[in-house]
Order: structure tokens, then sequence, then C-alpha cells
């Protein structure tokens, strides 16, 4: 099959990018992002080292069985396209997650274009939390961090831990699905 045309070769992949469930052989791997699924609304804040709020904005944050549901992957967005008239042009994040049986853990890979910005992670489900810790070489020990997870809204956060072990909160994100129509 040859497709030349941009809409008909979007519509192609995004067919074969996002799937309407797990396989049946990660779906119990796959449990702790399961209440992920679906689109979310996002209230975003950044903070200094000082741990001071230097910027809001609304955020979106779209997450979906993937690759014939053997991932997950997700979309974030800040500021939301909603919000961009008035808080400017942000960046739209891609991440991909796949589970690891011999790590018992996740393998993740976070992707920002804007800055052309690569993270990879390894990820571990915890009590109603799940806990990323970047693998990169980086000046500070990163984790993204999401907690309190329900149907209707979760918390997430980035922070950084130097070499002193001190964990300074560079950026938070209250989750909560939107409204529906």
């Amino acid at each position: 099959m040859q497709i030349t045309d941009g809409a008909a070769a979007a519509e192609v992949l995004a067919g074969l990018m996002v799937s309407d469930e797990p396989r049946p052989e990660f779906a119990e791997a796959f449990q702790p992002f399961a209440r992920l699924i679906g689109s979310w609304d996002l209230d975003v804040s950044w903070y200094d080292d000082d741990g001071n709020v230097t910027r809001q904005t609304k955020g979106e944050w779209h997450f979906a069985w993937a690759l014939d549901g053997r991932a997950v992957a997700d979309i974030w967005i800040t500021p939301s396209r909603a919000a961009r008239p008035t808080d400017g042009d942000g960046e739209w994040g891609l991440t991909i997650r796949i589970h690891d049986p011999e790590l018992q853990a996740f393998r993740s890979t976070w992707m920002g274009p804007k800055y052309a910005f690569v993270m990879t992670f390894i990820g571990h489900p915890g009590e109603n939390s799940i806990t990323l810790d970047a693998r990169e070489p980086l000046a500070a020990k990163t984790r993204w961090i999401f907690t309190d997870i329900s149907e209707s809204g979760f918390h997430w956060r980035n922070e950084d831990e130097d070499a002193e072990g001190t964990i300074i909160v560079r950026q938070r994100f209250v989750a909560t699905r939107p409204a529906q129509p």
C-alpha cells in the first residue's frame, strides 16, 4: 500500500498507533496505568529552587493503549490548546511505555520535540502511585511521580534530588477528567 497524501498517512498512523485495549497477555502488567487511559484537564505549576511558584497555566494530557495493546502512550500539552492564545506556545510531550518482564518494571521514553529533548525512565508501581526514575546521567536525579490516582483525577510531579539528597519539586500537574457535554 502506497500512501502519499498527508491526511491519509495520518489516519493510517493513528489507526496503527492507538489500540482499543491492552492485549490479554499485557493487561495485568499494565494495570497501574489502566485508570489513566483517557483525557485529562491539567492545572500546571512550575517552581523555582526555593519552592516558589514561578508560572501557572492550563494543560491537557491524553493516554491510550498503543502498539497493538502492547504499550501505553500519552501526549501532554502545556499550555493547553485552549490556553495558547493567552499563555503562548508551549510543549507537546509524547511518552511510550512498555512493560519489561525481566525487570518487572516499565521502560518509558518521553520526547519533547520543541527542544529536541528525550528522557528515558524505569517505572515501578506503588500503592496508588507510579514512580518513574530517569536513566540519563543528569545533574540531578530526576523522578516523575503519579499519585492519588483515581477515576476522576490524579497528581503528578517532576522532582530532582541533588547530590546531598535535597528534593526540589520542579513541576506539578493536578489532573481532572474533563466535563462531559
